[in-house]
């Protein structure tokens, strides 16, 4: 799945201040963000369900320019190559599993999945100050799952206070990744009574991302961020999926913010 789910806290601390103990590349024009904040985010139960469970959302957003960003949402990106429309580094994730508990009625008849971070590269070209396209490919630290995503950004203008961003997302896996979410063994296929189902590399997600800031007074706000996602490919005609869940991911999150 897309790593839209929040890090959780402790591990959001420690990445936050590594980034802040970098030294920086270059100096920078624009200025640096420092956000912490709290809200819920409501997400599929579990990589191609059809229903939600809500989490506590710690909220951190760093922007250092010439280093990096890290955000509880979008991971930790550390900037090797820092020119003027290309920009390349290191590219962290967290990747939530399933746990018993999320699957219901599924518990116990197919394997809960730990949490997984994963590591790699990213590659990004800021075509103007609004709109930049990019992509990243990582790979499970403790895992053979391999991700591939591309994806491009707009921020259009500001509409009075209101800061808005737009975010056009595709994701691959590789087959260990994607038979880890969406394949079915044989002895789980005979407690659902489908088929088995052992799926291959390919287009996994294709998704679609609204950001909304609104302040509430000079250092605070709220953070609003909408996903819509369709699974794709072999995750999308995985048996887990057209028969106890959906093609269609949805999450949302809504966090106070305070800018320090």
């Amino acid at each position: 799945m897309p790593n839209h789910c929040a890090i959780p806290l402790q591990l959001g601390l420690l990445l936050a201040a590594c980034l802040l103990w970098l030294p920086g590349c270059t100096a920078a024009a624009e200025p640096t963000t420092l956000a912490v904040g709290v809200g819920m985010q409501r997400m599929p139960s579990w990589p191609g369900a059809s229903n939600q469970h809500s989490e506590p959302l710690p909220y951190i957003d760093i922007e250092l320019p010439g280093r990096g960003s890290f955000s509880t949402l979008d991971g930790l990106q550390i900037q090797l190559v820092h020119g003027d429309t290309w920009h390349a580094g290191i590219h962290g994730d967290y990747q939530w599993g399933r746990s018993r508990d999320d699957l219901g009625s599924l518990g116990g008849k197919i394997p809960s999945l730990a949490p997984r971070i994963n590591l790699g590269g990213y590659l990004e070209w800021q075509l103007n100050r609004q709109l930049d396209v990019g992509g990243s490919l990582r790979h499970d630290i403790n895992g053979a799952g391999a991700y591939l995503e591309l994806y491009a950004e707009w921020d259009p203008p500001p509409i009075g206070l209101l800061e808005q961003s737009f975010e056009l997302h595709w994701q691959a896996m590789n087959a260990p990744a994607m038979n880890r979410f969406f394949g079915i063994g044989p002895q789980a296929a005979r407690a659902l009574s489908v088929r088995a189902w052992q799926p291959g590399a390919g287009s996994q997600l294709a998704s679609l991302e609204y950001n909304l800031f609104m302040p509430t007074s000079r250092h605070t706000g709220m953070a609003l961020a909408l996903v819509y996602g369709r699974l794709l490919g072999d995750a999308a005609d995985s048996p887990l999926v057209t028969r106890y869940g959906s093609r269609t991911q949805l999450s949302e999150s809504l966090a106070f913010v305070y800018h320090l």
